[in-house]
């Protein structure tokens, strides 16, 4: 207020929010960083000083061979001697284009030794990016190997050859006097926004400092063994080379081979003793998957990409020591680091020495503790800039507000400080992802998919939609008459960019949306399995009456052709809501009624195909349970069905849940229009128990339910204890004890149900297309009707003769839903001893206040309860459903590694 009248003519977005003790605060107290450490000296001089230190010690070990300090040092000094030779001095840059391998540190230290900068080129790279790099950074010189001479392009950069013994060089005097702290130390290209990678300048100061911050946290010495694992190409290499070998550690370098399999892996590291390991989650989750037990002495560091909780409560137990890292390119390496003590509470900590953290709105004011703005990062880390790209210096390195002439590097990170000085990474402010640890302008990959003749217009976002699987998709709008395939556009793409930037999916649609402002909506593109792909040379036409006409359906539903037979219902887009049409329509065209689980047995055309076909001249076993991801390594989770009596609604979760926990569903007798009905929960309970005891004769049993499934699943948990098999946690999916909220319900807890339904529905119109809307409520009006008559027929009494949904016949699914809601209604629940989990939705328009749901009063075991930020009705649809997931898995950690 006091600012306002100061400054009457400011708007308000540029108004000061903080207080000046919280402005020293933020901008001196948490930034307090400064730490000695050696300016004067370079990069490569630390390296030299170790190895007068300790000449005997083993520096690096590759396959079965390995140098000792000394021997690396006087290998490095030859292939200096000749790099002067060649012109090659204080920041001249050379090439290093080599497969892991000895030489690969050698010709790094080679190149700092002759005063030159390093930089590094993948030989996986096309030959276009190879041949850009070393255009664009003028290399005179690339050290390389013989084999991949003839895959390298023509430049005018001599080559040197370090596999094979190196020419005598003039006699030039090795001199480091002319090289100082702020010269070159490498020079890393990445991804760039224009289709172009960008050259990040890096000087020794910065690495020197860098490695300085890190001796001493995370902390290496030399009794340790560090596993090398990332290509050179990527910044954090930086570390597993540079601080081993100034430190006097051992380093074990992996080949491309063994970095990128999970029990080669497991196997160096024991075989090695590996005391550290650098990685990204990817790498970390591929040595989960080959079942790491865990190392005790390894100290583990996250980095290049988000650690997620998940990942995080796997790798707490399995070494000594996990670490968050993170920090871009452009301030070296890592700019903040935190020691993760717990898998719930994961930030990426403070600034490492001598590097500065600010979180700034817009006009570049400090923002208030927990308020998300912009990362800037300034200190001794920062780089100098781009190698030729003023402009790009100028946008990125920006002058620093509160200390003149310096500068500070803006991140394009969201951020937040939290109340402690540690910090919040939120995400990217702009359009650049990072996969598997790379960092990756989109625009580049845009660019060049734009290159392709059949292509008008396209677009490149990154998609986690299963967590841990963050993946690129390509929209693509064709020009017209053109029919590009997947196949086509990513094999033009591998001509011009690395593997690890080709969509993982093609998209291709006629236009692509738009925000009212023009600009393409990347939130309103379709999921990758959302839209039918053009055929290809794979796809199966029908071949039967009853394929042609299951197609005819397919496609009617789904509102667009269907390429394959073999295609999955919900690869092409399919949903809960399309899969209950889809069987209504099947049932309508050949008077068979299948269970929507049938769909996740067979959810293509030639599969459903083969079951009608056999349905009409056999009859088929029917079976309450069904399997709906049996290819998890984990334990089982049973889920009974809703009030609707169909177990469609678990498929996200159950993918979700992939590949930690196999899911199965029990679904309603019934649903088969054959079956009868059972019609209370003790009805349901012993049934669906006697069809688990067969499936699975022994314990620990794992059960669950949404809403009235919760409470079938309590009463076969009291079953299965009372039998003396051994019980998990029972998951109670928004599932009341419906007899206390009976007996407590009053007239405006009911206004509340009835708001509840309203919003239910009200959400799911919200997300159709118009022809859905039509469909969804002929549907919701032919089940009222049919609600309608079954409470006519039973307040008139009629004779059970006339309507008993009990026995065998065509039951609809209203019929269904009408009898399971007044089972969980009626139902009268017993004590239970065992454990309940309790996820309670927190927009929940039940007016029931008892925060246990009503089941303290009948358990005497423990309850847990797990609040999610979701509706009723939306805890079991993305995004919450990761939640849920995530929360599940958490709670079975007993479990989930047997």
């Amino acid at each position: 207020i006091e600012e306002m009248v100061a400054k009457p003519d400011i708007t308000i977005d540029q108004l000061q929010i903080t207080t000046e003790a919280e402005k020293r605060q933020l901008l001196n107290e948490w930034n307090d960083t400064a730490c000695d450490y050696p300016r004067e000296r370079c990069l490569h001089q630390l390296f030299e000083e170790q190895a007068r230190r300790t000449p005997n010690a083993i520096a690096l070990v590759f396959e079965d061979k390995s140098l000792t300090y000394a021997a690396l040092d006087q290998r490095a000094d030859q292939l200096a001697a000749l790099l002067r030779s060649r012109g090659i001095g204080p920041d001249v840059l050379v090439g290093l284009c080599v497969e892991r391998s000895l030489e690969m540190v050698v010709g790094v230290l080679g190149i700092l030794k002759a005063g030159g900068a390093y930089v590094p080129i993948d030989p996986a790279y096309p030959a276009d990016r190879i041949a850009y790099v070393l255009e664009d950074s003028n290399a005179s010189v690339l050290i390389t190997q013989r084999p991949l001479l003839a895959s390298l392009p023509k430049t005018n950069a001599s080559h040197i050859l370090i596999d094979e013994p190196l020419p005598k060089p003039i006699a030039i005097a090795i001199s480091t006097a002319q090289l100082e702290p702020g010269h070159l130390a490498y020079v890393l290209y990445t991804s760039g926004s224009t289709g172009k990678p960008k050259g990040v300048q890096i000087p020794h100061r910065a690495v020197v400092n860098f490695l300085h911050s890190m001796r001493r946290e995370p902390g290496l010495t030399a009794n340790d063994v560090l596993l090398a694992v990332t290509t050179l190409s990527f910044d954090i290499a930086g570390l597993e080379l540079h601080l081993p070998l100034t430190t006097g550690a051992k380093i074990i370098l992996a080949t491309a081979a063994t970095a990128s399999n999970g029990d080669a892996l497991l196997a160096t590291i024991k075989r090695h003793d590996v005391t550290m390991l650098q990685a990204t989650p990817a790498t970390w989750r591929l040595m989960l998957a080959s079942g790491w037990k865990g190392s005790p002495r390894l100290k583990a560091l996250c980095g290049g990409e988000a650690l997620p909780t998940d990942l995080a409560a796997e790798l707490l137990p399995r070494c000594a020591e996990l670490w968050n890292m993170y920090g871009p390119t452009e301030t070296t390496i890592w700019s903040t680091c935190s020691r993760v003590e717990s898998a719930t509470d994961i930030h990426i900590g403070r600034p490492i020495d001598n590097t500065e953290i600010y979180i700034l709105d817009p006009h570049q004011q400090p923002l208030p503790i927990g308020l998300p703005g912009e990362l800037l990062i300034g200190g001794d880390g920062l780089a100098r800039g781009y190698h030729n790209r003023a402009d790009l210096t100028a946008d990125r390195f920006v002058p620093h507000p509160f200390k003149a002439g310096a500068k500070l590097y803006r991140t394009g990170d969201l951020a937040r400080y939290r109340p402690d000085g540690n910090i919040d990474c939120l995400g990217r402010l702009d359009h650049q992802v990072k996969i598997r640890g790379f960092r990756i302008e989109l625009g580049e990959i845009e660019t060049q998919l734009a290159s392709h003749p059949d292509v008008q217009q396209n677009v490149v976002v990154a998609r986690e939609d299963t967590p841990g699987d963050k993946r690129l998709v390509a929209y693509v709008v064709p020009r017209p008459a053109a029919s590009p395939t997947s196949t086509a556009l990513r094999d033009h793409l591998r001509g011009n960019l690395p593997e690890y930037m080709l969509p993982a999916a093609f998209v291709f649609i006629e236009n692509l949306p738009l925000t009212p402002n023009g600009k393409i909506d990347r939130k309103a593109l379709p999921a990758p399995d959302s839209t039918a792909a053009p055929i290809t040379k794979d796809a199966v036409a029908p071949r039967t009456p009853t394929e042609t006409q299951l197609a005819a359906i397919f496609e009617k539903v789904l509102n667009s052709p269907v390429p394959s037979i073999t295609d999955s219902f919900f690869d092409l887009g399919g949903h809960s809501l399309l899969a209950t049409k889809l069987m209504a329509d099947i049932e309508t065209a050949f008077g068979q009624r299948l269970p929507l689980a049938k769909l996740f047995e067979a959810p293509c055309i030639e599969q459903l195909a083969t079951i009608l076909d056999s349905r009409s001249t056999a009859k088929t076993d029917w079976n309450s349970l069904v399997p709906i991801n049996t290819g998890a390594k984990g334990p089982a989770l049973y889920l009974v069905h809703g009030a609707g009596g169909n177990i469609l609604l678990y498929r996200e979760l159950a993918r979700e849940l992939m590949p930690d926990i196999k899911v199965f569903g029990f679904q309603s007798q019934g649903l088969d229009g054959q079956t009868s009905l059972l019609t209370t929960v003790d009805q349901m309970a012993r049934h669906y128990t006697d069809e688990l005891l067969h499936h699975q004769p022994q314990g620990p049993y794992f059960l669950g339910g949404y809403c009235m499934g919760g409470i079938v699943a309590y009463e076969m948990a009291r079953l299965l204890r009372a039998s003396g098999h051994s019980v998990g946690p029972v998951a109670m999916l928004d599932s009341y004890n419906l007899n206390a909220v009976h007996i407590e319900r009053s007239f405006f807890s009911r206004l509340g149900s009835i708001r509840q339904k309203i919003f239910f529905h009200f959400e799911n119109l919200r997300q159709m297309r118009f022809a859905e809307k039509c469909g969804y409520f002929r549907e919701k009006i032919r089940m009222l009707i049919e609600l309608i008559r079954l409470k006519v027929t039973s307040k008139i009494k009629l004779s059970p003769s006339n309507h008993n949904p009990t026995q065998t016949g065509k039951s609809s699914l209203a019929t269904i839903q009408d009898i399971n809601h007044r089972a969980g209604w009626d139902h009268v629940p017993g004590r239970y001893e065992g454990h309940l989990l309790l996820f309670k939705p927190r927009k929940n328009y039940n007016f029931f206040p008892d925060p246990d749901m009503g089941w303290k009063r009948l358990v005497t075991g423990q309850i847990d309860q797990i609040e999610l930020t979701s509706h009723p009705h939306s805890m079991l649809i993305m995004p919450n459903v990761t939640k849920l997931a995530m929360e599940l898995k958490a709670r079975l950690p007993g479990n989930l590694g047997d």
